[in-house]
């Protein structure tokens, strides 16, 4: 019987196996799987794969929308000890320690879902020293039980934001985490600067389309630097993907190398290009499309 398994002495010698010189930036994305491929680690991975980077993905969850109850979502959780394993075989295989040529130090925290998984991702987090922890704060899983929900939103802001470097709140997420009403982009601004105080990390708050005015208009600010990235508005509707998908070009852009406001330039105009090439679909809602700036 001939083998099938990988022989990496035979692909070295074939000339096929990879140098150091060649191997590609690597993330991580702890985050839910969302079957319609429009958010989520889907999304995730496109967006790492778009911008050259070799994507990883560690799933929390699996979310599906129901299209029988007005496209609320079903979400099932991933049992503990399997997320541990995965986050295990992920640093085993990519991690400081790994001998890897590219290693692993950049992660995008998406979807976590429940208090438990909280507490096992920061764990992990803390154990592996990551250089750059991008924590796309998703605080609200629509259908979830309010109560269940508003547990996990404490656990995320009292164990993961405070080990993150950099944090990307959408509108509502940003007024919760700081505490502040966002009417406009000052209040946008005041938000941004609040979230950094509290978490240290650099942020990107996003307005998106959920503030008036002919543009979309996200604010960065890292302690030091206020920054307003704006482009013109394509529709007056949330895209399914773009926050889950700015979050992931940032995390990309970071395991690259780039300085923190390079990144969050580098991701909004990736996301901006991939909402004007939306995808649409029999749901209610457009999917932003990662290869739109091709």
């Amino acid at each position: 019987m001939t083998s099938t398994a990988f022989d990496s002495a035979a692909l070295a010698a074939a000339g096929t196996a990879s140098s150091p010189g060649s191997s590609p930036a690597v993330a991580l994305t702890i985050a839910g799987s969302e079957a319609t491929g429009g958010a989520g680690a889907q999304a995730d991975l496109k967006t790492f794969q778009e911008l050259g980077v070799f994507g990883i993905a560690n799933l929390t969850c699996i979310v599906s929308f129901d299209p029988k109850d007005n496209w609320n979502h079903r979400f099932v959780p991933v049992n503990q000890h399997v997320i541990a394993d995965q986050l295990e075989a992920t640093t085993a295989a990519y991690g400081a320690a790994s001998g890897a040529p590219a290693v692993l130090d950049t992660v995008k925290i998406g979807m976590l879902g429940s208090p438990a998984t909280i507490s096992t991702v920061a764990a992990a987090l803390a154990d592996s020293a990551f250089k750059n922890v991008v924590l796309d704060p998703v605080l609200i899983c629509k259908g979830q039980e309010p109560g269940h929900a508003l547990d996990t939103d404490r656990a995320l802001k009292a164990q993961i934001l405070p080990l993150a470097t950099f944090v990307t709140p959408n509108h509502f997420e940003a007024e919760s985490l700081s505490g502040l009403e966002i009417t406009d982009v000052e209040s946008l601004k005041a938000a941004a600067v609040r979230i950094h105080e509290l978490s240290g990390a650099a942020v990107l708050a996003k307005g998106g389309v959920r503030l008036e005015g002919p543009d979309a208009v996200d604010v960065y600010y890292d302690g030091e630097t206020l920054e307003v990235l704006s482009a013109p508005k394509v529709g007056e509707v949330a895209v399914s993907g773009a926050g889950c998908s700015l979050a992931a070009a940032v995390t990309a852009e970071l395991a690259k190398g780039a300085a923190p406001l390079e990144a969050a330039r580098a991701a909004k105009d990736f996301v901006t290009a991939g909402i004007r090439n939306r995808v649409a679909s029999g749901a209610p809602f457009d999917a932003l499309w990662q290869g739109g700036p091709r």
